[in-house]
């Protein structure tokens, strides 16, 4: 893995994913607070009758500006799932999916599931173990491909996860 530098990009429009497990729209949202190194950002999804919550990090490759991801996690508008989405640059290479590394143990990869002109998706439904995992943990690495053989190891921070994902509504 490359030498990478967590570099936040908050410029007061976030990202946000939208209701649904089976949404594709990508909004702009309000942040609300801040969690450590995690934003809660909530917009109204159109045709909603409510508010819709994620907490989100924003995070670029030092070396490779042009390589970065949106981290949100929220609940979807049933309060039935709990997902981790990733929104990675267009480029990367689909087949070889998104990798997850927490505190140095290998959690396995996730496959993409859709693109859209911003970027593709890779999305996990978030068990209790998973939850707890990253709220007692203290960084997190999602490692996205350029070649089958390449891998980009891209730091996320966990400080603040545990008290955010507590204040999702």
């Amino acid at each position: 893995m490359q030498t990478i530098k967590r570099h936040l990009a908050y410029a007061g429009i976030t990202l946000l994913a939208v209701a649904g497990s089976s949404a594709s729209v990508v909004a702009q949202g309000t942040v609300r607070e801040q969690f450590g190194d995690w934003q809660m950002s909530c917009d109204t999804p159109p045709g909603a009758s409510f508010e819709q919550c994620a907490i989100i990090q924003n995070v670029m490759a030092e070396d490779q500006p042009n390589v970065g991801l949106s981290v949100i996690v929220l609940k979807t508008a049933d309060r039935e799932a709990r997902l981790l989405r990733v929104l990675a640059p267009l480029g990367v290479l689909l087949p070889n999916g998104l990798g997850l590394n927490i505190d140095g143990k290998d959690m396995g990869r996730v496959a993409f599931v859709r693109c859209l002109p911003n970027g593709c998706v890779a999305e996990v439904m978030l068990d209790d173990a998973l939850i707890q995992t990253l709220s007692g943990g203290t960084n997190a690495i999602f490692v996205v491909f350029k070649t089958p053989e390449e891998g980009i190891g891209i730091p996320v921070s966990l400080n603040g996860f545990a008290d955010g994902f507590g204040k999702l509504p």
